[in-house]
């Protein structure tokens, strides 16, 4: 059912905790299956330097969110606010289709991470 990449991500997932003062937070939820995300940001110069998420759900909800981490760390706010749920699904080597909300929500806790952020810093 599921990839070895999701799978991997997981057993042993990446970035998970939470930043102490964080740039941006992003909290994102799901109340039909339950899934909650938390994403903090710490950003330098308007590049991501650190990324870190709080998942509380299913195996694809904390494989996402830790993929959604390695997709963003290092790159620009503007970069990062591309990643889509398709790339994230597609790193992880696919996802079941009842479960790709999963990926649009570790996006979309980025996005709101990020625009929490830019909203502090205007």
């Amino acid at each position: 059912m599921y990839s070895k990449e999701v799978m991997k991500h997981f057993q042993e997932p990446h970035n998970m905790g939470e930043i102490k003062n964080p740039d941006g937070i992003g909290k994102v939820g799901n109340p039909m299956c339950g899934d909650l995300m938390e994403v903090y940001i710490k950003v330098k110069k308007n590049i991501i330097t650190d990324i870190k998420v709080k998942t509380f759900g299913c195996v694809a909800a904390i494989a996402t969110s830790s993929m959604i981490t390695d997709l963003a760390k290092g790159k620009s706010l503007e970069e990062a606010k591309k990643i889509t749920r398709d790339q994230v699904a597609k790193s992880l080597k696919g996802l079941p289709k009842i479960k790709m909300h999963c990926s649009n929500l570790a996006a979309e806790g980025l996005y709101k991470a990020i625009e929490n952020y830019q909203k502090k810093t205007k």
